[in-house]
């Protein structure tokens, strides 16, 4: 606590010594003996020798100067013999007395404590959001914790916001504090009395839903919250659609570790695609040691030289002439053996490794081409997260002058995960690339919600559809009539079309009815080595 004033001496010959604070002597029956200097301005110049505190308190509060009710009881206090006692200023200050008694009679000190009052306040809500804070979700935790009854019927959803941070990075944080506080005010009206709702982090909420009959209480509540949280907002003239995605983990532990395990079924269902929810089991904890494990080893690869590019080939069906090659990227482990790409690739997006991971992928790629016969391309994939990088334009104008290989002759290939996520900063860097004279392909094709839409907002080069189709494009009449789809409009918009995942002949007769150009696949060509796709290169050119 930091005293109000500098030190001055008290008003009063009878009285010797000095006090930093605020203060006054009382007589037994409430009339001032004496006051220190800072006593003066503190009270707006009421304080008398003689006085009577009740008076010069009640002038006080007439005045504005502290709250309503302020005089009643601080009297309280003085008579009731109190060590301490706090009060308000009008203007909103927090002030503790703190009471003495001396020879001299009874003393009032007055100290401003409104920073410690109000960091005891922050710690148990969240400032923006009026919403409990983490400290107080625990507490909440631990009472129910008490209780072998209370804590079986409890469970914590963690709430995480999807695209919020395109929100912020469109519209401003104005726009983003708005948005939160409407979320938080949505959700709770969703909780029942016995509930707690915080804020945990810049755009996660965490509940403790404090009865029902578990898990199923919980994911009845988790879908709600993502049905209502999802519906569209209207704040300053704005119209802003965001997501959420919930992580279920039942009070059974711990309060740190509840939040924990609740946390990894969040990622889980960020992991399975967002807009769901995920219950913790114990499953995840060994993905989560895995996923760790997976971190260290991506590091060492990166310095020992692990990974390494695989080319597979793709065909223009007409004639059966190479076209080019996609570059897949490979890991190869020393005591694990092979690892997936399924596998790695989410990790190094999550531990921020895939830039480094992609541009070294480029690079090689590039300049592997580059020693191809010119007619033919490469195809290299990017990842979501790498638009996030101001630097991937100039992370591929550096490749192909490291490389040599003209800009034609690369085709980049990005999923409609990268336009979901920020489809306007997507949509501009991929303006940027094109005007390099890059080849743009969108890939996975037909799996997103929004395929035709991005085909409106940019002229790709290519569409790939999804292996999803092809597989069961004998026995499944739907995906026939997608593939068709699909292939007659790429014609209409001039876009070339590539079937990928192509494994019999049958699926190469029919996509090549449908009007397919391209074709990838098990059948035409499995991934081959930097030198096989080399020699292959060279020999259709011969």
């Amino acid at each position: 606590m930091t005293a109000i004033a500098d030190k001055r001496c008290w008003h009063d010959a009878d009285v010797s010594g000095t006090f930093e604070a605020p203060g006054l002597r009382l007589r037994s029956d409430g009339r001032i003996v004496a006051f220190s200097g800072p006593a003066v301005p503190f009270f707006a110049g009421r304080l008398q020798v003689g006085a009577m505190l009740n008076d010069v308190l009640a002038g006080c509060e007439k005045s504005g100067l502290t709250k309503a009710g302020s005089t009643g009881s601080i009297m309280a206090a003085v008579a009731g013999g109190d060590d301490r006692h706090l009060f308000e200023m009008g203007d909103g200050r927090t002030i503790l007395i703190e009471f003495g008694e001396s020879h001299a009679g009874r003393s009032l000190r007055f100290v401003d404590v409104s920073y410690v009052v109000e960091m005891t306040v922050s710690q148990q809500r969240d400032l923006l959001t009026g919403l409990a804070s983490r400290a107080a979700l625990l507490r909440r935790l631990s009472e129910l914790g008490d209780g072998a009854s209370s804590r079986q019927g409890s469970a914590v959803l963690y709430v995480d916001l999807d695209r919020f941070k395109a929100v912020n990075d469109t519209l401003g944080h104005a726009v983003g504090d708005l948005l939160l506080k409407r979320v938080g005010d949505r959700i709770a009206k969703m909780i029942g009395p016995g509930d707690l709702l915080a804020r945990v982090g810049g755009d996660e909420f965490a509940l403790v839903q404090g009865s029902g009959t578990q898990p199923e209480a919980a994911q009845s509540l988790a879908a709600r919250i993502i049905e209502i949280v999802s519906r569209t907002y209207l704040i300053g003239g704005h119209s802003v659609q965001i997501g959420a995605s919930v992580g279920i983990s039942l009070n059974d532990d711990a309060p740190d570790e509840v939040i924990r395990k609740a946390d990894l079924a969040l990622f889980k269902a960020k992991s399975d695609g967002k807009g769901t929810y995920h219950l913790f089991s114990a499953a995840l904890d060994h993905e989560a040691q895995r996923r760790r494990e997976l971190e260290v080893a991506l590091r060492r690869a990166l310095v020992l030289k692990e990974f390494s590019v695989v080319y597979q080939p793709q065909y223009r069906i007409a004639g059966k002439i190479l076209a080019g090659f996609e570059s897949l990227v490979r890991w190869t482990t020393s005591d694990r053996g092979p690892i997936s790409p399924v596998e790695f690739i989410p990790v190094a997006e999550q531990v921020g490794m895939i830039d480094q991971l992609g541009e070294w992928v480029l690079r090689t790629a590039c300049t592997e081409a580059a020693g191809w016969p010119d007619e033919l391309t490469v195809a290299v994939n990017l990842s979501p997260v790498q638009f996030r990088n101001s630097g991937l334009i100039s992370a591929v104008a550096s490749a192909l002058a490291f490389s040599g290989l003209p800009p034609s002759r690369l085709d980049l290939e990005i999923t409609e995960g990268a336009l979901i996520e920020d489809a306007d900063l997507t949509l501009s860097i991929l303006r940027e690339l094109k005007a390099m004279g890059v080849r743009i392909s969108i890939d996975d094709f037909g799996t997103g919600y929004s395929s035709l839409s991005y085909l409106q907002k940019f002229p790709f080069d290519k569409i790939k559809i999804d292996r999803s189709f092809i597989t069961t494009l004998e026995t499944n009449t739907d995906s026939a009539a997608i593939v068709r789809a699909v292939t007659a409009l790429g014609a209409s918009l001039g876009m070339v079309t590539i079937a990928e995942g192509v494994e019999t002949e049958d699926q190469l007769r029919l996509v090549a009815r449908d009007g397919c150009t391209q074709a990838q696949g098990y059948l035409t060509g499995r991934p081959l080595s930097a030198s096989d796709a080399m020699s292959l290169a060279k020999a259709t050119k011969g």
